[in-house]
C-alpha cells in the first residue's frame, strides 16, 4: 500500500488533472461503469459533530474507495482541524488495498473541478468577473477551478471579516493570479458586478438578495450540505433558468436551500434541469442563452472522490512518491 500525505499530494496534483479525471468518471458514470451507494453519516451531537462514509468503484479502471471524513466544529479551540479525511483505494481485480490517501486537499481540489466543470458549460464565455462569497477553506480551490476555465480579469470578494479576504487575495497572487482584486463589504454589492459567483460557506440563512444578480450570471453553491443550510435564497432558486446538481439524490437529502423551496413548494426537485454528468456526455446543452441565469449545486459524492484518488495514484505510481508500507 502506498501512502501519500497532503504535501506529497499537493507536489504532483493540480486543478487541470483533478478536472480531466473528474470528467472521465462521470463519463463512466453516464454509461452506467460507476457504482456510488449513497453515503453513511454518524452524528455525534455532543460535539455537533458528524462522520461520513462515502464509497464507490469504477467498473472500468477495476477500483473502488471508501472516503471518510470527520467535521467536527469545535476542534479550532483544541488546535485541530474542523474537518479531516482519508481515502482508502482498493483493487476490485483482487482485493487489494492499493493507496491511503489524506482526503484534506483532494476533497478541496474535487470540489472546486467539479465547480470549473459547470462554470465551463454554464457560464458565458466571454465572462470575465468572478464574485467570491466566503473566502474559507474552500473558496481558494473553486477560483482556480473557475480560473482553469475562463480568462477571469477581475475578482471580487466578499468576507465578513475583511481581514480574511485581504489574505486569500494575497494567496491567489501567490498562485499566480495577475487580476484585479474589488473588496466589498456587502455581499449584494459584490454579486452585482459579477459574471460569476462562487459560495463557500455554512451559513443557514441566504448569502444575498437574488434581485441582485445581473442576467446571465452563473453560481456556484458548494458550502451548504445540509438541510439546514442556506447559500442562496428562493427568489434566485425560482428564478434560475437552469438548475444542475452534482448528485440528484445527494441534492434532494442534502441541498438545503433547494429542500426549502420544495418543501414550501415554490420549486420541485423535478424541475432540476440535469446532473453534471448529463453535460459531460452530451446528454443535456449547457448555456444556451446569455440572459440565463444558472446554478450548480454541489453536495457531494463519492465517485468524485474516487476521481481524484485514482488519478493521484496513477501519478504516483509513474513518479515514485510516497511511503510503500505493508498493512
Amino acid at each position: 500500500m502506498i501512502i501519500l500525505n497532503e504535501q506529497e499530494i499537493i507536489s504532483i496534483y493540480q486543478m487541470d488533472d483533478a478536472i480531466q479525471d473528474v470528467k472521465a468518471v462521470l463519463q463512466a458514470k453516464a454509461q452506467g461503469n460507476i457504482l456510488a451507494p449513497h453515503r453513511t453519516v454518524l452524528n455525534f451531537p455532543a460535539q455537533s459533530a458528524s462522520a461520513l462514509y462515502m464509497p464507490s468503484a469504477d467498473l472500468v479502471n477495476q477500483m473502488s474507495a471508501v472516503k471518510v471524513v470527520t467535521i467536527f466544529p469545535n476542534n479550532p479551540a483544541v488546535a485541530k482541524k474542523t474537518t479531516q479525511g482519508i481515502i482508502v483505494l482498493t483493487s476490485t481485480e483482487d482485493g487489494s488495498h492499493l493507496a491511503a490517501l489524506n482526503a484534506s486537499y483532494l476533497t478541496r481540489l474535487r470540489t472546486g473541478a467539479m465547480s470549473g466543470i459547470a462554470t465551463d458549460y454554464l457560464a458565458k464565455q466571454d465572462a470575465t468577473a468572478l464574485a467570491v462569497i466566503g473566502t474559507g477553506a474552500m473558496a481558494f480551490e473553486q477560483c482556480l477551478g473557475v480560473l482553469a476555465v475562463r480568462q477571469i480579469a477581475t475578482i471580487i470578494l466578499y468576507n465578513r471579516t475583511a481581514k480574511k479576504a485581504e489574505d486569500f487575495a494575497q494567496k491567489l497572487k501567490a498562485a499566480g493570479y495577475k487580476g484585479k482584486f474589488i473588496f466589498e463589504q456587502n455581499a449584494n454589492q459584490a454579486v452585482a458586478q459579477a459574471d460569476i459567483i462562487c459560495c463557500a460557506t455554512k451559513t443557514t440563512t441566504p448569502l444575498f438578495n437574488g434581485e441582485s444578480l445581473k442576467k446571465g450570471t452563473h453560481i456556484n453553491g458548494v458550502g451548504s450540505y445540509l438541510p439546514h443550510m442556506h447559500e442562496l435564497d428562493n427568489y434566485t432558486i425560482t428564478n434560475a433558468s437552469k438548475i444542475v446538481v452534482d448528485d440528484l439524490p445527494g441534492a434532494e437529502d442534502e441541498a438545503g436551500e433547494l429542500i426549502n423551496a420544495a418543501q414550501q413548494g415554490i420549486w420541485s426537485f423535478s424541475d432540476v434541469y440535469a446532473e453534471l454528468e448529463q453535460l459531460v456526455a452530451g446528454e443535456k446543452a449547457g448555456r444556451q442563452q446569455q440572459e440565463e441565469i444558472t446554478f450548480f449545486k454541489s453536495v457531494g459524492a463519492s465517485y468524485y472522490d474516487l476521481a481524484v484518488a485514482q488519478g493521484v495514484y496513477k501519478k504516483a505510481l509513474v513518479l515514485k512518491i510516497g511511503t510503500t508500507l505493508e498493512v
